[in-house]
């Protein structure tokens, strides 16, 4: 089943993102950032003031009463924006982020947006050719990595984003 979050769901979010991204659980899974980073891909802080930002929400997915998967959603007037798509390392590859996506889609739809958006790790090879099978391709716009903000982590090398995006 795939919902809105709630705040009260700030802490399962942060460890499913956490345990999915950084940290020896998530190479069980394809969307490890381990070898790129140090330290963890969020805290519960930062979670929580994302998730009272306006026009900002996470969908989550439920299976079994716990959060499985969850994704970032911002409507940014002209696009909505797609971040931390997680999916716990232990169902990847079993169709929940296909699931996640579509119903995304579907809110951009119904909020009226005409595009999605997302920024990826421009070393995420694998990760990029995932979303060009699900019909995004990259703008050839180039952002650099907040390598400032230690919020995200320490990255152990030259990091950069690539904008994706999807019409809708």
């Amino acid at each position: 089943m795939i919902k809105i979050a709630e705040l009260k769901d700030a802490e399962e979010i942060t460890n499913l993102v956490n345990s999915a991204y950084r940290g020896e659980h998530s190479r069980n899974g394809w969307t490890t950032e381990a070898d790129f980073f140090e330290g963890i891909r969020t805290n519960l802080e930062k979670l929580q003031e994302t998730m009272n930002k306006p026009a900002t929400f996470f969908l989550k997915y439920i299976e079994n009463g716990e959060i499985k998967a969850c994704v970032l959603l911002e409507n940014q007037k002209t696009a909505l924006y797609l971040g931390m798509l997680t999916v716990s390392p232990l169902l990847q590859g079993s169709g929940i982020g296909k699931k996640l996506l579509a119903a995304a889609e579907s809110k951009a739809k119904e909020l009226g947006l005409p595009k999605i958006s997302m920024t990826v790790i421009s070393i995420r090879h694998e990760l990029i050719a995932w979303y060009e099978r699900k019909g995004y391709t990259s703008t050839g716009e180039i952002k650099p990595f907040p390598k400032e903000d230690i919020s995200f982590g320490l990255p152990k090398q030259h990091l950069e984003f690539i904008v994706m995006e999807k019409a809708i």
